[in-house]
């Protein structure tokens, strides 16, 4: 399974949990008795909130926050890594300016 596929599927169970949450509520208002909504109901209604904010928040926080902190570090490696051949290349040490490979992103691999 993609990782596409898994987040269509997360954010269409959010949503799918969002709106069960808020119809059963509308329901419960309308039965007897005429304008209370019983407790359970509000119950069922706050784990509907719980799971959609999981999984369309928390879920998004990790992953945006850890692909920032993965090209953050990658950022960091490639100046550091730049640097060193550059100063190699300028002591003559067999290697040429315009030989030096440099990429101005990471490498997509399919993963993200």
């Amino acid at each position: 399974m993609t990782n596409e596929r898994k987040d269509n599927i997360t954010v269409c169970s959010a949503v799918a949990m969002l709106i069960f949450g808020c119809v059963l509520t509308t329901i419960a208002f309308f039965i007897e008795p005429m304008g209370e909504i019983h407790d359970s109901v509000l119950w069922v209604l706050g784990q509907c909130f719980i799971y959609a904010g999981g999984a369309l928040g928390i879920a998004n926080y990790a992953r945006t926050s850890a692909k920032q902190e993965v090209d953050e570090r990658f950022r960091e490696f490639e100046r550091h890594h730049r640097h060193h051949r550059h100063m190699a290349a300028a002591e003559g040490d067999g290697e040429d300016l315009d030989d030096i490979t440099t990429y101005d992103k990471p490498i997509d691999d399919g993963e993200n």
